[in-house]
């Protein structure tokens, strides 16, 4: 198949599994076309099914804002129509659905048949969706297309909750590419970050509010008052500055490093004992799971999908948003020198079960049955 993947290309989930799953499918042979207004992230190495085509976003003095979604839209067009290609898979609804949307309508005009496929990732639809500003165009772009996904059950169960959605939602779940993701032998870099033996604790996020980085550090806080720990928080955004002044007030400057944007964040979860999302909403926990690949039992809220990977008292523990005394237990719990490899191995176990090899069969069914019935449809 000749498939069009439209994505954000950054670090966030969504972005990240839209490059991942083009780049699994370019290498089971189907061709790949990435529609963005920057390379991905992740779309760091050559492949002859792999193309990437920038949306050009000019500046006119006339608009105060740069209109992307028409960019985006005549950008589709162009890609569809000289690269002939089978279908569209756009990640996260904002703009991209509606984008979509008007670009099957121009291609139509032409007399070109494109299927388009939507995938909802989180706060497209719990957060920036349900805004009035934007609700009736993400309502009425889910609605359009001709199949849509969404990262976990509970995102699904809250896109029928929140919106008028007449079509059928397919829950595909998050994967992980566990020859890439996988504990590595890092022991040096252990020794180095933590040189009395010292159990590691890892955090990796955007930043932003909904994270909740702050209690990370609070569980962090009560665990070194019992026991040797070491924290490392990777990433960067809006909450660094006012986290890094929390680690100051607390005094706990010495045994928290911010390590900021990784690349490898696999070297790091290498080393890690404990991986904590304690966020107050996470449609699916990819970031979780990366972890689990890596043998690193979490700690994480019982949010959104997060329970639906994160299994509690198995794979780690799930507690209720910002019950910092409650995780701080389960951290013990975990952490004790005799539970720790039991969480670590069901952790590895579990993270299996969501590796490529098993997702990606799931979206090229639905992508075959899509153009099918799309096809149908049509005439």
């Amino acid at each position: 198949m000749r498939i069009g993947i439209v994505c954000y290309p950054t670090f966030g989930g969504s972005g990240v599994v839209a490059t991942e799953l083009g780049k699994a499918l370019a290498k089971e042979g189907h061709e790949i076309h990435f529609i963005t207004y920057r390379q991905p992230t992740r779309l760091d190495f050559f492949s002859a099914n792999l193309f990437y085509h920038e949306v050009d976003i000019k500046s006119y003095p006339l608009f105060e804002h740069a209109p992307y979604e028409l960019a985006l839209a005549s950008k589709m067009v162009n890609v569809v129509k000289y690269e002939k290609l089978d279908l569209l898979h756009v990640h996260y609804a904002i703009p991209h659905a509606s984008a979509a949307y008007m670009a099957k309508q121009i291609l139509k005009a032409q007399g070109i048949h494109i299927p388009v496929v939507t995938t909802l990732h989180g706060t497209d639809i719990t957060l920036v969706g349900k805004d009035p500003s934007y609700e009736p165009v993400v309502t009425f772009s889910i609605n359009q297309s001709d199949g849509v996904t969404a990262v976990s059950e509970d995102l699904r169960k809250a896109t029928y909750d929140h919106f008028d959605i007449k079509k059928e939602i397919e829950v595909i779940p998050n994967f992980i590419d566990l020859e890439r993701f996988k504990k590595q032998k890092k022991e040096h870099f252990k020794t180095a970050i933590c040189p009395n033996g010292e159990k590691l604790i890892v955090h990796t996020s955007n930043f932003r509010k909904v994270k909740r980085v702050e209690d990370v550090i609070y569980v962090f806080d009560k665990l070194r008052k019992i026991m040797p720990v070491k924290l490392l928080l990777v990433g960067d955004g809006p909450e660094r500055d006012r986290m890094e002044r929390l680690c100051r007030e607390l005094g706990t400057c010495d045994d928290v490093r911010f390590l900021g944007k990784l690349e490898a964040v696999e070297e790091v979860l290498s080393v890690a004992d404990l991986f904590m999302i304690p966020s107050e909403k996470e449609s699916f926990g990819l970031a979780a799971l990366e972890a689990m690949a890596c043998e690193v039992p979490v700690l994480s809220s019982n949010a959104g999908g997060i329970p639906e990977l994160n299994i509690d008292g198995e794979t780690g523990f799930n507690c209720n948003v910002g019950d910092i005394n409650t995780m701080a237990e389960r951290a013990l719990e975990i952490l004790s020198s005799e539970n720790l490899p039991g969480f670590k191995a069901r952790a590895l176990a579990r993270a299996k079960e969501f590796d490529v090899s098993n997702i990606l069969p799931l979206y090229e069914s639905f992508y075959k049955k899509t153009i099918e019935s799309s096809l149908e449809t049509a005439k």
